[in-house]
């Protein structure tokens, strides 16, 4: 079961909390998943380590150009963001919303598990 990032933020020291924050101000709008980790300041292993896999996984998706949108899901999750898929038509942007309620699933079940 994955863990928000949310909780692994809440256990680091401040001096870490605050690179994070200055780090995240300075993201692109666009970035590699790999970057996305370094510039939040987690290891690989960290990563990992939330999502209950092993760090040769995160690696191996860090570098595949083909992934599943649940997996994307829940490593951004994991890292404390939120996954919106949007299609553009020369008409204008439309927001998929079919994840918002797999986000909203998983909450309830965190708030169930929890003691």
């Amino acid at each position: 079961m994955s863990k928000p990032f949310k909780n692994l933020l809440g256990k680091m020291p401040d001096r870490r909390r605050e690179r994070i924050k200055l780090k995240t101000e300075l993201l692109k709008n666009e970035m590699a998943l790999q970057e996305l980790r370094q510039a939040l300041d987690l290891t690989q292993e960290e990563l990992a380590r939330s999502l209950d896999m092993k760090q040769a996984a995160i690696s191996k998706f860090e570098h595949q150009s083909d992934i599943y949108l649940s997996t994307l899901r829940r490593i951004l999750f994991a890292m404390g963001a939120d996954l919106k898929l949007v299609a553009r038509f020369p008409e204008g942007e439309i927001l998929i919303n079919q994840f918002d309620e797999i986000r909203r699933e998983a909450d309830s079940r965190d708030k169930i598990a929890a003691p």
